[in-house]
């Protein structure tokens, strides 16, 4: 067994990583705001512009929530005031501000900064956008225009710091038994081994769901049979999330209390939707990111408008709300002061009540969900639990995890996750300073063995914020703590075929119903052509002049969304892009049925001019982004193509993981195999076996008329390029399937 991790070193690790994240984050916010102009950061989906207050309210703990919707100014007669499409999302932290001109100097945007509010957005409607104050005596800008800036979240931070320093000073008598196993001072409990026995009560139970497969079931008894901890890990497809349910329903039965856990709102979300049909009574805490009302129904802040206990603190709110109204009204410096002050005795009355009300609802609960953020909160301070379970737990930091597990009682942990997919987002390894370190460890893990790399205990590299809780239990404990779900759902077989080799020991078996699957078989008039029979399509650019470029902000800025800043680019290949794409609608594949997806934003941004207003209905997404995302055909652009066979993100095996188990039914592959041949050799002979090749000399007869095109626009160029990619590939395809 590896050596025990010393707990005060690892939160001390812990709290340096997370303050050099978030000072990356920091950064990278401040030198975006003051250096770009408002509609520059509009395009970037890193504001909303011309906004005004529409109404203002009382919500959960007493706290102001501002409404915000397009100013009627800028709404042309007739039309809908939607607010055009941005990047703010739910629990997002933004500045509320009077709204600058393009030419503000940098010391009239900080003024306006200094009078703004700051809040977290706790609705995102298509006509307005809620943002919930965090002072309580804020005064919103009033007069002009206003606009939504998102800011640095540094709220998650301080809650992840103030759990470090917490765990950082705990002494040998407050470690129980269970936290001592969480790192790696004592052994887990040993399973039963009558665990496969017919005589045993859990080879007995009795299933809600009778379609779950074994691997499944078997994940299922090993979590209720292990005392500490247990690891679901759950590959692409194999129905991680309908496990879980079947656990949690299971762990009900034994009358366990339960709190349920995920690093997004939208995968805790997808949990209550699910529960919810099975009739189960929780409580949802903080505020779901998809407003259904399955989940709607299920959150704190409507149950404590709608319970018996409500009732204690409605009249209290309203008073609150005519305050907060009034206050709109009065210009009167001295009127708006007292009222401010009748506000502050108003929510400490309110907050007492709602308290009471809180603790009733949420104490009564056999099942709590929450973000792993939001389980720090006052509401679950102390309370007992005898599971705590993580989904998605690969996607989270290790100090988001240790939220509930330190601010609650628990004596047992189930994670839920897939750690050869990609890990949590980590700023501070982008730096210049880390990008030389970090390619050292992608070629270091490469080198480790597939499947089995971390059940050996090993840790082949330093640890960094990408080591996730998942990863450093696995290395502690080994694959005894873990059961894998091995049956697939999503993938035709040949598909699947790359990631079940390479990086899942080749245990993954697809479903029957999927394994055959092909676009021809949708269930819409589709033509059976060569690209609607074929699972698997590898065009190769190599020895075409297919080269990569940097990009600088002046296309970065043209897509929304995504962040300003240079990325690569490669313009010949998305032509070859837009090309495929042509020939699946021409076949009869609807837009909303294919994804494109490319590991730089500066690609997307280029694929999004060529192809949202020729094919509105079709999705177009970075690789990280599109993680937990299907479609029934996909095409991943990889973008590099250079003479130092430099692959980048690439070099990732994870990331190609994520880029190529997306699909159902159909994934094209386009890009060099002379430069990815270099750091990804792993993927040349999947794609070479199975994948129809396009030839090099193809790609060469058409590259100058392509380019042409890219250079020029000029529409003829671009039918002779076509042309010329089409006929050939057509007479050459069945000749280059090897």
């Amino acid at each position: 067994m590896p050596k025990p991790t010393d707990i005060p070193s690892f939160a001390a690790s812990q709290l340096t990583l997370l303050d050099a994240e978030l000072q990356a984050e920091l950064s990278e916010t401040n030198a975006l705001l003051s250096s770009h102009t408002p509609t520059a950061l509009a395009r970037a989906g890193l504001a909303i512009l011309n906004l005004n207050v529409s109404s203002m309210r009382t919500g959960l703990g007493g706290k102001t929530v501002v409404e915000l919707g397009l100013d009627p100014a800028v709404v042309a007669k007739g039309e809908k005031p939607d607010i055009p499409e941005h990047g703010i999302r739910v629990g997002d932290i933004v500045g509320v501000q009077d709204q600058p001109s393009g030419s503000a100097k940098k010391t009239e945007k900080k003024e306006l900064v200094n009078k703004g509010v700051e809040g977290v957005v706790l609705r995102v409607k298509r006509e307005n956008v809620e943002v919930v104050l965090d002072k309580e005596d804020a005064d919103v800008p009033s007069g002009g225009k206003l606009w939504i800036v998102k800011l640095a979240n540094d709220v998650t931070y301080k809650r992840m710091n103030q759990t470090m320093t917490r765990l950082e000073k705990f002494g040998d008598q407050e470690l129980t038994p269970f936290m001592r196993v969480l790192f790696g001072q004592g052994s887990p409990t040993p399973l039963p081994s009558d665990l496969n026995d017919p005589s045993n009560p859990l080879y007995k139970l009795e299933w809600n769901d009778p379609s779950l497969n074994d691997s499944q079931k078997e994940a299922i008894r090993f979590a209720l049979a292990s005392r500490e901890v247990a690891l679901i890990h759950g590959p692409p497809g194999t129905g991680k999330t309908h496990t879980l349910i079947e656990l949690i329903l299971q762990l009900l039965k034994q009358k366990l209390r339960l709190l349920v856990c995920g690093p997004s709102n939208i995968s805790v979300d997808n949990i209550v939707e699910r529960l919810a049909s099975h009739k189960v009574s929780m409580v949802r805490l903080g505020h779901p990111a998809r407003l259904l009302p399955s989940v709607l129904n299920h959150s704190l802040d409507v149950l404590t408008r709608t319970s018996e206990a409500a009732a204690l603190v409605q009249d209290v709110r309203k008073e609150m709300d005519d305050k907060q109204a009034s206050i709109r009204k009065t210009r009167n410096a001295r009127e708006r002061r007292q009222i401010y002050t009748e506000l502050k005795e108003l929510r400490q009355e309110f907050r007492e009540r709602e308290k009471g009300c809180v603790n009733n609802l949420v104490g009564g609960s056999k099942v709590v969900l929450a973000t792993l953020h939001g389980a720090g909160g006052f509401h679950l301070k102390g309370q007992e639990f005898d599971v705590v379970i993580v989904d998605e737990a690969s996607q989270a930091l290790e100090a988001q995890c240790w939220v509930p597990l330190l601010w609650v009682r628990a004596s047992k942990l189930v994670l839920a996750g897939d750690h050869l997919q990609l890990p949590p987002t980590i700023k501070s390894l982008n730096s210049k300073e880390s990008k030389v370190a970090k390619k050292e460890m992608t070629k270091s893990k490469d080198k480790s063995t597939k499947a089995g790399e971390g059940d050996s205990g090993k840790p082949t590299e330093k640890m960094t914020l990408e080591t996730t809780l998942f990863d450093r239990l696995l290395a502690l404990h080994g694959s005894p703590i873990k059961r894998m779900l091995t049956t697939q759902y999503r993938m035709h077989e040949k598909i699947m075929r790359f990631p079940s080799d390479e990086l899942y020991d080749s245990k993954l078996v697809a479903a029957d119903f999927v394994k055959d699957r092909l676009l021809k078989d949708l269930p819409y008039e589709v033509k059976d052509t060569e690209d609607t029979q074929e699972p698997l399509v590898f065009w190769d650019t190599q020895g075409g002049d297919f080269p990569e470029k940097t990009e600088d902000d002046a296309v970065a800025k043209g897509s929304k969304g995504m962040s300003l800043g240079d990325s690569k680019s490669n313009e010949a290949e998305a032509a070859l892009v837009k090309m495929h794409v042509g020939n699946l609608i021409e076949a009869g594949v609807k837009a909303e049925d294919i994804a494109v997806v490319t590991p730089y934003n500066a690609q997307l941004a280029l694929l999004a001019g060529m192809l949202k207003e020729a094919y509105p209905g079709i999705e177009l997404g970075s690789v990280d982004g599109f993680q937990g995302r299907e479609k029934e055909a996909v095409i991943v652009s990889t973008v590099r193509s250079n003479a130092d066979r430099e692959v980048g993100f690439l070099g990732e095996k994870r990331r190609l993981n994520v880029a190529m188990t997306r699909p159902r039914r159909h994934l094209c592959v386009i890009g060099d195999s002379d430069t990815i041949s270099k750091y990804v050799p792993f993927v040349l002979p999947f794609l070479f076996q199975h994948i129809v090749l396009l030839a090099a000399f193809l790609v060469t007869q058409a590259q100058a008329y392509l380019g042409l095109w890219v250079r020029s626009g000029t529409p003829e160029s671009v039918g002779i390029g076509f042309t010329l990619l089409q006929r050939q590939d057509n007479a050459l395809r069945n000749v280059h399937t090897l």
